[in-house]
């Protein structure tokens, strides 16, 4: 305990430190990093949903370009 006593002031220092130059971050600014993180990702990303349902929508239409293109080639 005496060692602690000691260098109190030094550990003091370090602890202000890291808190100033944000290497320790509270669980509040954590969460509020996160919440930052998933709105930026939802904004500039598509779901694998979508982009499932817009693939399918594509072949669908490459389908009905294929048909009408043999149509016209019959005749």
């Amino acid at each position: 305990m005496e060692n602690f006593i000691n260098y109190s002031p030094v550990i003091i220092v370090v602890l202000v430190f890291l808190i100033q130059q944000k290497i320790v971050v509270t669980p509040e600014q954590l969460e509020k990093k996160h919440r930052e993180i998933l709105n930026d990702i939802e904004n500039r990303f598509v779901t694998r949903n979508s982009y499932e349902d817009l693939k399918s929508q594509f072949a669908e239409i490459k389908d009905k370009i294929d048909k009408i293109y043999d149509c016209l080639i019959i005749r």
